[in-house]
């Protein structure tokens, strides 16, 4: 059975993103999220990752609607 909810590491790994990235995504409140445990760790339904991740194809696609230039890629995209 997969889990129910999964750490920020994996929705970084997920997304190709930092840790810091997918922690701002949630800070900002881009990425629903919650607090669990002593320490406050972080975890992230997995219902809630597919949703975000649809929302940026609609966004994506919005944007390519309207003709926002695509942003360029890195450097590091280049190399991979």
């Amino acid at each position: 059975m997969a889990p129910r909810f999964v750490p920020l590491a994996d929705v970084a790994e997920t997304l190709s993103i930092s840790a810091a990235q997918a922690y701002a995504l949630v800070r900002r409140g881009d990425l629903r999220a919650i607090q669990v445990g002593g320490r406050g760790q972080w975890r992230v339904e997995i219902t809630e990752l597919d949703a975000y991740i649809e929302r940026m194809y609609a966004e994506t696609e919005r944007l390519s609607r309207q003709g926002v230039p695509e942003a360029e890629p890195s450097a590091a995209a280049e190399d991979a």
